[in-house]
């Protein structure tokens, strides 16, 4: 058989395989077996050398026209393919818009961050401002500035965690009260909200790490009965109108008169229990009259202004607040509890 006839029967072959191909891997192997670099077409092309001159070009035009041919033929077997492939894919693609979407999980806020909002609210509507400082702090602004040098044996009681020796992490935001004063001058109303660090044995109202918000008013004429005035209306407004406190005498360094303000047993309503360790009520927080001395190193004249100063526990006001009894469950992360807020 001459090259003519090998090329016409080359394509018939080609041709009638690539028209009855099932899909695209079929026609892949079709393309390699005829025009790839060892394929049938490519190997007849290869004996033109034998060929007189005159033969040449018939034979070359003839074989370029059947590779065209052929080419053309795969693309459009492999396009229809391609479009069968496509339409399959968004047929079982569809979907269907009436179906109800899936229930998404929304979180929400952590209880102590609710209650830290509310008490915020709360004090910013008597006219406080919200101020915050580092925690870890120079042991001049956590005990020194706050009347208690390094001989005072109320440095004792705090189970401090000490950096270095005049570095720690802070026991009480009563620092940012110290900055404030050292930068602000009277009339002074603030808050100072954060977490504070003590090594206290984890129970049901006690943890190394704990949550602060302490109070500070310096003016003029500034009396212990603003300070109940203002404790007593802050305990209404978060708790109810019904909600009742106690200032029982205290000391603290920092404070002269000092008092400390309970809330009722929410566990037992007074009769005495295990949270409130048979009191029936619950100390919420120390509070008292800003030491003249404090006043003074802060250079504010203790003869011209007075004020007072408080600190409460925002696990122990959250406690109350929901009626927890526990407050490793604000640590606990479980989720049983969390979604109840």
């Amino acid at each position: 058989m001459d090259l003519k006839s090998s090329l016409h029967e080359i394509h018939k072959l080609a041709r009638e395989a690539l028209e009855s191909a099932a899909d695209m891997k079929i026609v892949e192997e079709l393309r390699v077996k005829y025009l790839g670099k060892k394929g049938k077409l490519t190997a007849i092309l290869k004996q033109m050398g034998k060929l007189s001159p005159e033969e040449r070009p018939v034979i070359g035009a003839l074989a370029n026209d059947i590779r065209e041919k052929l080419e053309a033929l795969i693309e459009k077997r492999q396009s229809g393919f391609k479009l069968g492939a496509r339409a399959g894919r968004l047929e079982s693609e569809t979907i269907d818009v009436t179906m109800p979407g899936k229930q998404q999980t929304i979180g929400g806020r952590h209880p102590l961050s609710i209650v830290l909002e509310e008490a915020k609210e709360i004090f910013l509507g008597m006219g406080f401002t919200s101020v915050s400082g580092p925690e870890v702090e120079y042991d001049y602004y956590c005990f020194t500035a706050l009347n208690m040098p390094k001989t005072h044996p109320a440095r004792d009681t705090q189970d401090t965690f000490y950096i270095s020796d005049d570095i720690l992490l802070r026991t009480q935001t009563s620092s940012v009260q110290i900055r404030t004063m050292e930068h602000t001058k009277p009339p002074i109303r603030i808050i100072s909200p954060g977490r504070v660090y003590r090594s206290d044995q984890v129970d049901a109202t006690h943890s190394p790490l704990f949550n602060q918000i302490e109070g500070l008013v310096v003016d003029k004429g500034v009396t212990m009965a603003s300070l109940k005035g203002t404790l007593a209306a802050f305990a209404r407004m978060l708790y109810g109108e019904g909600a009742q406190v106690r200032f029982r005498p205290h000391h603290f360094p920092y404070t002269e008169p000092s008092a400390e303000m309970d809330t009722l047993c929410y566990a037992c309503e007074g009769i005495g229990c295990r949270l409130c360790k048979g009191e029936g009520w619950i100390e919420l927080q120390g509070c008292g009259m800003v030491h003249p001395a404090v006043l003074e190193i802060c250079g504010i004249d203790p003869n011209e202004y007075t004020g007072f100063a408080f600190g409460m526990g925002l696990e122990r006001i959250a406690m109350r607040r929901y009626g927890i009894d526990d407050m490793r469950l604000f640590y606990e992360n479980d989720l049983r509890f969390l979604e109840q807020f």
